[in-house]
């Protein structure tokens, strides 16, 4: 059996219940000597088992108790020690220990989930957060394996890590292309699902956490996991510090709406050994699930409400991150009877802490509960992701386009000006701008921008369930064929309806939000939930790169700093008009009638600016043919010029540059966005 070892009280020292894992002693060789402080409030003792490097476990009984917390200074603790808890007398090497929610690392070299006891110094140097404002950013969504797994120019030691995405070829795309941020899929400390091992699948996507302090180690090259854990810590921090010098923010998706434990007779491995029914909610007896994962986090229990801040403090000041994406976020906002609630305390307290407030937040608005839809209803301070721009812009492009093709009907224009002035309707009622929409059209979870526009279905049987998961609500189009195809046409109306959709994306206000992979036509052969594939299948093919469809991106990408320049990052006070206008193709303004005729297909966009002056022009010809169009005039001003400055149509290149006068008319390609400089 394992030694034990009685508690020490060093000199004058005491033991505090704050802050909660592991801290610095008030007194003693920190080298050395910790505080340990955990909170299970139910449990009448707890051990814990620490194994120093090259040493034999050894076990203390936390001697002290306060407020729910069990604490005690533990002296011949070094750093590097791995470590774990139990409410009794175990063997540490033949049994899962309890995980300290607070660890730092995790390691698992033995078989078993351990804490580690880690040193967190590292040579920050003159690093600067970016802190580019919401008005310019321009956010990528990414998987830090997927993203340089398959890069040529990164060395194959280090595709797929923290280091690779660090990578000089990695930082030019980034930048060439003209994103501001990334925003990486988990990177907390994760597990795969019990059903995924039981298929010989892993969980890919990384969203069952089981560290919110620690990162996860499969993401740092070889060298570095050989390394140990601080090599691993040592890596992501240097990521980061490169991302940084470049200019690009670093946006962490995380995931606190549930735990890696699953279901509540799955295995216990911490939260459910140390405080079951306080860290997860309940409902009679059984786990209250709002997430679709077994188990919920309670956030009206404070410490769970504590335990996520400590945990967004930590990746902020430790690992100078510039904002978070929550998932299923409606969650972290039920109060004790399930309900959501905008002004729920962690909500609040998150936009307005001291740390936090100065980093972005943005909402995945939605979970699987009671009311779970709350796009538009986080409170000032937060972002929401904007499922509502998404699904306006593949019914205008695409759905509505398959009905016209097939002799039906298409919508109004009504909901493609909503998203593009940024989806008033859902913020301007809770006082946000429309920089609080984080709009996009794909994401990870979903079709890539190419299978949007090549599959009419799903065809996800590489993950074993039959077909059955992944959404079946895709507002996708074929173009007439289902997948791959050698047919020109087809092919070609596929690649211009991608460009349509991406170029409406970037040219609408609220803050663009590009999935990976997109840029260069990544397609995920039909698999539209691809979270347990990890191969080709959701790699970056960087060997196949559409190019014309990363020449459009980065050129949209300029051409949205250059026309946005001028709008403001707040809706117009009462009584002042928009600064967008619009227009029909005769260029006159569209009358109420023709904001909801499903035979209007063709919108102009003038952008104006607050000193009354015109941006640029944007016109939107959604018909099957090629049309002519007015452009529209100033009233009573002198006429205006406008510069052909682009079009997602594949012959744009010619006319670039001419100008076209108001009241003139200009013929535009079928199924084109057209732009001119005013």
């Amino acid at each position: 059996m394992t030694e034990i070892i009685s508690a020490k009280v060093l000199g004058a020292a005491t033991s505090r219940a704050f802050p909660l894992g592991l801290s610095a002693p008030l007194q003693g060789d920190p080298a050395r000597v910790v505080n340990v402080a955990v909170w299970a409030p139910e449990l009448t003792e707890l051990v814990l088992y620490f194994k120093a490097p090259d040493a034999d476990w050894q076990a203390i009984t936390l001697p002290e108790f306060s407020d729910g917390v069990h604490h005690g200074v533990v002296e011949n603790m070094p750093i590097g020690s791995r470590y774990g808890f139990a409410a009794g007398d175990v063997e540490p090497a033949d049994e899962q220990l309890l995980l300290d929610p607070y660890a730092r690392a995790i390691d698992d070299a033995e078989g078993k989930l351990l804490g580690v006891r880690m040193f967190s110094g590292f040579d920050w140097s003159d690093d600067s957060a970016p802190h580019i404002p919401w008005r310019d950013s321009v956010i990528y969504e990414a998987h830090i394996k997927g993203l340089t797994q398959l890069h040529p120019e990164i060395p194959e030691e280090i595709r797929g890590s923290y280091a690779g995405l660090a990578h000089p070829a990695m930082i030019k795309h980034l930048t060439e292309l003209g994103v501001t941020a990334v925003e990486l899929l988990p990177i907390h400390a994760h597990l795969d699902e019990q059903h995924l091992r039981d298929a010989g699948l892993p969980n890919y996507w990384g969203y069952n956490t089981i560290g919110y302090f620690a990162p996860q180690a499969s993401y740092a090259s070889a060298a570095a996991r050989a390394a140990g854990p601080q090599a691993v810590q040592d890596e992501f921090k240097g990521m980061v510090k490169l991302l940084h010098a470049a200019g690009i923010e670093v946006i962490l998706d995380v995931v606190y709406n549930h735990t890696a434990e699953g279901k509540r007779f799955e295995p216990t491995l911490s939260w459910r050994g140390l405080a079951e029914k306080r860290y997860y909610r309940f409902h009679d007896d059984h786990y209250l699930d709002t997430t679709g994962c077994g188990n919920t986090l309670d956030f009206s229990e404070p410490k769970v409400i504590q335990m996520a801040l400590d945990s967004l403090r930590y990746w902020v000041e430790e690992f100078h991150i510039d904002g978070f994406r929550f998932d299923l976020a409606v969650t972290l906002g039920r109060d004790a009877a399930n309900n959501f609630n905008p002004q729920h305390p962690f909500l609040v307290a998150a936009s307005t802490d001291r740390v936090l407030s100065g980093v972005k937040l943005i909402s995945e608005p939605w979970d699987v509960g009671h009311d779970g839809w709350q796009t538009g209803r986080f409170p000032v301070g937060w972002a929401d992701w904007n499922d509502h721009f998404r699904d306006s812009l593949r019914d205008f492009w695409l759905a509505d386009q398959a009905s016209i093709a097939a002799g039906g009907n298409g919508g109004g224009l009504a909901r493609l000006a909503d998203a593009l002035s940024g989806s008033s309707r859902l913020f301007a009622a809770s006082g946000r701008s429309q920089l609080a929409s984080v709009n996009m059209v794909t994401a990870h979870d979903g079709f890539t921008l190419a299978d949007l526009v090549a599959y009419n279905g799903k065809h996800n049987e590489d993950n074993r369930e039959e077909n059955r998961d992944g959404s079946d609500n895709n507002r996708s189009w074929n173009h007439g064929v289902e997948g791959a195809t050698d047919d020109a046409a087809i092919l070609s109306a596929r690649a211009q309806s991608a460009r349509n959709l991406m170029a409406t994306l970037i040219l609408s206000l609220g803050v663009p939000m590009l999935t990976a992979g997109d840029e260069l036509g990544k397609t995920q052969r039909g698999n539209n939930n691809a979270y347990c594939q990890d191969n080709e299948i959701s790699w970056l093919d960087w060997s196949a790169v559409d190019e014309t469809m990363l020449l459009t991106t980065r050129r949209m990408l300029r051409l949205r700093r250059e026309y946005l320049s001028a709008q403001p990052s707040t809706y117009p006070a009462r009584g002042e008009t928009s600064y967008l206008h619009w227009f029909d193709a005769s260029g006159q303004p569209l009358s109420p009638e023709q904001w909801q005729d499903g035979s209007q297909r063709v919108l102009q966009m003038l952008l104006g600016s607050p000193d009354g002056l015109t941006d640029g022009l944007v016109v939107f010809n959604a018909t099957a043919s090629d049309v002519e169009v007015t452009l529209p005039g100033p009233g009573d001003e002198p006429s205006r010029q406008y510069e052909y400055r682009f079009s997602t149509s594949a012959s744009y290149p010619k006319g670039q540059g001419r100008e076209v006068s108001s009241g003139q008319t200009d013929l535009l390609a079928a199924n084109t966005i057209t732009i001119y400089r005013a």
